[in-house]
């Protein structure tokens, strides 16, 4: 075991958050397990110790169903974060079984594959307009012109949500989601919790609207939703549709913008897509590789495990590498290569175990449509400034990507 903060492991670092990807293999070199003391966590960047570990019941996203935050050595979070909490805690993201089990297959109830299935033309045409949109100006910010409001519409419309009300969704989501980074601020906690307020309060009153008047949307698919008697609360609604925005939308944005801008960055891998559109599909399992969208993924320790040697003990936290497993050597040939017909890619960008992303095939749909119709209508697409890294390290994207067609 390594001591991590000899290394270049720098989350806060920009010449790191730049490009973790040395530093990953620096960890990777130096041993399976580091424990980092900034953060109390211990890190696992190899591919195949991730993999196990996010199907390793002993390991879990809360412990809240076994232990208090004082058996398990925990100080509870402030009072004043509690409306964040709740939502966070109800979600199936954050639950392990029973809980977890009851809500994903509820859940999986409203959210099947012919609902996916059904927003095809709905996406495809969007990306289209986008696209095109982008192309007739002549360039652009891909980021807001495209990859922001492609997700964020076609999440709003499964949930339902009118058009008239979609502005602040992705502020809210963006406030929310600055408290998964590594030790956030009072202020990011604070912004956090008053957009879980707002949001709730939002999907509280299209909750209601939908049991008097339901419609064909996930919402009511939700409130419908059933089995053996059992049925969703109020809150594991709501904190099923934050959950549905935030995931199913953030992941996406990124993976559009650090995508496109590694393609600019090899053009000999874009030349290749730009020739053959049959591409696309492994291409987007690449780009997902190659630049993680979610850099890192945490569990409790909630049994002392061991791992190569060095004991975990109950009441840690395990930081999975994600980045860092996608880049290893033992399972992808040559890793720092984009490689966008890459015939085996086992990545780990939408986890594994219980917690795999069940809006995966969804995110597919969306990166491929935008990807496709970006190829169709700027086939001349190309980078008009250096964009700069958002100053995360969990959630990886860009600030912007500024772009210019012709």
């Amino acid at each position: 075991m390594a001591a991590a903060f000899d290394l270049a492991f720098d989350p806060w670092d920009p010449a790191f958050l730049a490009d973790p990807y040395p530093a990953y293999a620096e960890l990777r070199a130096q041993g399976r397990v580091h424990y980092y003391a900034p953060t109390n966590q211990w890190l696992v960047p190899h591919h195949a110790d991730v993999s196990a570990l996010l199907r390793d019941r002993r390991l879990g996203r809360t412990y809240q169903h076994r232990f208090t935050h004082e058996e398990f050595g925990r100080t509870p979070p402030p009072p004043e974060q509690e409306p964040f909490h709740t939502l966070n805690d109800h979600g199936m993201l954050d639950l392990e079984p029973p809980d977890h089990t009851r809500i994903r297959r509820l859940v999986s109830k409203a959210f099947t594959p012919r609902t996916v299935e059904r927003l095809k033309p709905y996406v495809r045409g969007l990306a289209d307009e986008l696209a095109a949109a982008l192309a007739e100006a002549g360039g652009g910010d891909l980021l807001k012109d495209v990859a922001e409001p492609l997700p964020v519409a076609v999440i709003a419309e499964m949930l339902g949500i009118p058009e008239s009300d979609r502005a602040p969704l992705r502020p809210w989501s963006a406030d929310i989601c600055g408290m998964y980074e590594l030790n956030p601020s009072e202020e990011t906690a604070a912004k956090a919790v008053r957009a879980s307020v707002e949001f709730s309060d939002y999907l509280r009153e299209l909750i209601a609207a939908r049991r008097k008047e339901p419609g064909d949307d996930l919402v009511s698919g939700l409130i419908a939703a059933h089995d053996e008697g059992d049925r969703l609360t109020e809150q594991e609604m709501i904190s099923t549709a934050v959950l549905l925005l935030n995931a199913g939308h953030e992941a996406t944005v990124n993976a559009t913008v650090n995508g496109w801008y590694a393609l600019f960055r090899n053009p000999a891998q874009l030349e290749l897509l730009r020739a053959d559109h049959s591409l696309i599909p492994s291409a987007v399992e690449e780009l997902m590789r190659y630049d993680t969208p979610l850099q890192l993924f945490e569990r409790w320790v909630l049994d002392e495990i061991e791992l190569a040697g060095t004991t975990i003990p109950r009441g840690a936290e395990v930081a999975l590498l994600f980045g860092s497993a996608n880049h290893d050597p033992t399972v992808f040939e040559n890793p720092s290569a984009l490689d966008l017909g890459r015939p085996d890619n086992p990545h780990i960008s939408f986890s594994a175990g219980i917690h795999y992303c069940i809006g995966a095939p969804l995110a597919r749909i969306e990166l491929a449509a935008s990807m496709g119709a970006l190829l169709e209508r700027a086939p001349t697409l190309r980078l008009a400034a250096e964009p700069e890294r958002k100053p995360n390290f969990v959630i990886r994207g860009l600030e912007g990507l500024a772009v210019e067609v012709g």
